[in-house]
């Protein structure tokens, strides 16, 4: 497996949001992360990518422990791309998605005709060839966090995590980057890990859900989530629900 879980516990400050919890997370797979705001999503993506502590148990990347991993060896097994807003005015989409190959070049940052060949293979899986030399202050949303992913891609990851990809996206848009991740699960081979809201988008589009109802994490296929009842239990009492016959969230 690419990402396991090891019995984890998360906390925020004295609040416990994951309690002893495990799960794995195979290659070529697309898993969608849910649950209700503040339930820790965006703290188990940190967590995995070595960037905030556990409360208890181990995170495996690629069979190995990642707390025994060095700073380049853990980016050269995962990447994560934030929720933030990029524009970076001054640098254009190769120089941004270059900045992937740091854990492969030497102390100044040289790139070599593979970093070279592998940067722009990156810009094209996301469509985004051709806007190579153009800058990020000139995009849109969805276009900038195309080359955010390429940049992931560049940095040649068996694992990827996305906090909330979609979150600055229409609804065309919302699909068109899910099917994107898909696609590069699928086709290039990467285990990824992405949080959203958008519940009909993760499960028409997505192999598995990770459903997070503190202190617990279900780990399920799409059809075996939908059929748990575990998505009715998380909008209960809300003032939405789910419909599983159509997959998507009703107003009530």
């Amino acid at each position: 497996m690419s990402l396991t879980l090891h019995r984890i516990s998360l906390a925020y400050g004295s609040r416990t949001l994951l309690q002893e919890v495990s799960a794995e997370f195979a290659d070529r797979t697309l898993t969608a992360l849910i649950g209700r705001n503040g339930t820790g999503k965006s703290t188990l993506l940190r967590a995995v990518a070595g960037l905030g502590p556990l409360a208890g148990g181990r995170i495996d990347l690629c069979g190995e422990p990642l707390d025994t991993l060095t700073p380049q060896r853990r980016a050269a097994t995962i990447s994560f791309v934030t929720t933030d807003k990029v524009r970076i005015a001054n640098l254009t989409c190769e120089a941004v998605v270059a900045l992937g190959r740091a854990p492969y070049t030497d102390w100044i940052g040289r790139l070599h005709e593979e970093d070279r060949r592998i940067v722009a293979r990156s810009l094209e899986l996301v469509g985004m060839g051709g806007f190579a030399r153009k800058t990020m202050d000139r995009m849109s949303d969805g276009e900038c966090q195309r080359v955010m992913i390429a940049r992931a891609l560049a940095q040649d990851t068996p694992v990827i995590l996305l906090d909330e990809p979609t979150a600055f996206l229409d609804l065309p848009n919302r699909y068109e980057l899910a099917t994107l991740l898909g696609r590069l699960a699928h086709d290039e081979g990467k285990c990824i890990l992405f949080s959203t809201h958008d519940l009909d988008v993760a499960l028409s589009l997505c192999d598995g859900i990770a459903l997070i109802d503190t202190p617990h994490l279900h780990h399920l296929p799409c059809d075996e989530m939908v059929r748990s009842g575990l998505i009715e239990r998380l909008f209960a009492g809300e003032s939405a629900c789910f419909d599983a016959a159509t997959r998507t969230v009703r107003l009530r």
